[in-house]
């Protein structure tokens, strides 16, 4: 009975010993994933315009209960600013579907269609305006326009004691004049302040409404558009419809807020998610 009950203490203990060398098993993406858009309204969000800043008289944005077949948010694009996160977050894979509406603005009403996401956004609600009242902040963007959806633009900003500062980052590109491409067989190279097109951006773009170059990956109008910006530390990535057309490391911004533009045209967003990434 002794020896019995010893081998058995034994084995629990055996059994006890390994169940701790051996890691638990990871979380799924599924159960880390958070839905910074739950279908009903802007809990997550705060808006901003300028001017009216956390007014929005002209219900510029909206929850829209089904459009084609699902909830989404409208940007009706009439006036310049954001619906933006009430969370700075760090080291994610952000993900959203877009498409655009009919409607158009002002000084964009006759060119294509314009709007970005941006990330790492710091500072003061407005400060892209130095006296506080543009509609953006500091931040890094990726774009979302017809032709041009993934190019990287870094956003300066305005510091409380008035300092400019524009934000820099590492690429691998090629240079076609003034412009940069994203080339992962580029040269490598230091930018502050200078857009950086996806690799595919037709040469001959020109900023009119339903543009479309010959390599775009954006889905044709008026589909939806997956967009999805890894933030790896200092590392963002752009993907679109799956495909990454733009990469940049060493970015001067690494956490913050998550803002998606209102800028002179009506488009749709869903399934904004955010999953953590594992470091």
């Amino acid at each position: 009975m002794q020896t019995r009950l010893l081998l058995t203490l034994a084995t629990g203990i055996a059994v006890a010993l390994a169940s701790l060398a051996s890691p638990p098993p990871p979380a799924t993406a599924q159960a880390e994933t958070m839905q910074l858009f739950n279908g009903k309204d802007l809990t997550n969000f705060y808006t901003w315009l300028v001017d009216h800043h956390y007014e929005d008289p002209n219900r510029v944005f909206t929850v829209v209960e089904s459009v084609d077949g699902e909830p989404a948010i409208r940007v009706s694009g009439q006036g310049y600013g954001a619906f933006i996160t009430k969370e700075p977050y760090e080291n994610y894979r952000l993900s959203a579907e877009y498409r655009w509406g009919i409607l158009t603005w002002g000084g964009r009403k006759d060119r294509s269609r314009d709007s970005g996401i941006l990330v790492h956004c710091q500072g003061r609600d407005g400060n892209t305006g130095r006296d506080f009242n543009g509609p953006w902040m500091l931040s890094q963007e990726c774009q979302v326009i017809e032709g041009g959806t993934g190019d990287f633009i870094p956003v300066s900003g305005t510091m409380e004691d008035g300092t400019r500062v524009s934000p820099s980052y590492t690429a691998t590109v090629r240079a076609d004049g003034n412009r940069l491409y994203y080339d992962p067989n580029g040269e490598s190279r230091d930018v502050s302040g200078r857009q950086l097109w996806w690799y595919g951006r037709d040469p001959e773009w020109r900023d009119v409404i339903g543009f479309r170059g010959k390599n775009d990956v954006e889905t044709p109008y008026p589909g939806w558009t997956k967009v999805e910006v890894i933030c790896d530390g200092d590392s963002i990535t752009h993907l679109v419809n799956g495909t990454v057309v733009n990469k940049v490391t060493n970015s001067s911004l690494a956490k913050g807020k998550i803002i998606f533009q209102s800028e002179g045209a009506e488009l749709f967003y869903r399934n904004i998610s955010i999953t953590p990434l594992r470091r």
